[in-house]
């Protein structure tokens, strides 16, 4: 199968040895922007901002693709891949059957060989059943080779509590990955953070495990201009401040980082200024 989806994808005129024989570390230049909405021109939903990040990513590098559970004739379970299968078809947005191990198998193999794979995992909890690839062929692979294979994938879908789901929905896996060398793990909270931070994963050299939040994919952020541009990306590995303030610091991430706004707004008008930092990464 593996086989299969490699002549697939080259043949979209990526030959293999161009790719193999390419470095790994293609990374277009991000902007550096100011992370304020001062220029906001618009609002954009957490899903859209995701759904415009991977086809954007497509557009500019035939070697990103996408493959999950339902990613492609049913355009996601959120949503998230909606429109990509018809302008990338069935080679660049795989559908696959329900065995997480055996897909995220065949994306980090795909990686191996200089593409870039972005698996979605219908929820982060069962990507318990892919644990081994991802912690023992993907982290770990670029410093057992000392540094001679790099593994540019993305593992990314929705993480954390949601509504009405049941426990095995609902875990929170930001610790268990973050606490794992050689994985970089992003947790997004505006639409904007999802655009830049989703952008620079799958153009980064190295695994990125990138947790979304169901209950924010349908909730509308302003978004600036300098977001909307197709070459726009944020840093990983810092954090924002969302919100100012000098008597005590509230460090949170994803979706408990609007709550933590909710609680600054409460401080204030009892005199204490609270400031807001999402880790972001």
């Amino acid at each position: 199968m593996l086989g299969t989806l490699r002549q697939k994808v080259f043949s979209t005129g990526v030959s293999s040895s161009s790719v193999i024989g390419q470095s790994l570390l293609r990374i277009r230049p991000s902007f550096s922007a100011t992370r304020s909405y001062a220029s906001s021109v618009k609002e954009m939903t957490v899903r859209d901002a995701l759904n415009s990040a991977l086809d954007e990513e497509m557009s500019a590098d035939p070697k990103v693709f996408v493959m999950g559970e339902e990613v492609g004739e049913y355009q996601g379970a959120y949503k998230i891949t909606k429109g990509l299968l018809d302008k990338y078809g069935p080679e660049r947005v795989v559908d696959t059957p329900i065995t997480e191990a055996g897909f995220t198998g065949i994306g980090v193999g795909a990686a191996y060989h200089g593409l870039r794979p972005v698996i979605e995992f219908m929820t982060f909890n069962f990507s318990m059943q892919a644990i081994d690839h991802i912690i023992n062929s993907a982290a770990k692979s670029n410093y057992m080779s000392a540094g001679q294979i790099s593994v540019p994938i993305v593992f990314r879908g929705p993480n954390g509590a949601a509504a009405g789901v049941g426990a095995q929905h609902s875990q929170c896996y930001a610790a268990w990955f973050g606490s794992c060398p050689g994985l970089k793990v992003l947790a997004p909270y505006s639409s904007e953070d999802a655009r830049g931070l989703l952008k620079a994963a799958i153009r980064d050299p190295d695994p990125v495990v990138f947790l979304e939040n169901e209950l924010l994919y349908g909730e509308s952020f302003p978004i600036s201009a300098e977001a909307l541009d197709s070459s726009f990306a944020l840093p990983i590995g810092k954090a924002k401040i969302e919100r100012e303030g000098k008597d005590v610091t509230i460090v949170t991430y994803s979706k408990m980082v609007g709550y933590s706004i909710q609680a600054a707004e409460i401080l204030s008008k009892e005199g204490i200024s609270a400031e807001v930092i999402s880790l972001e990464s």
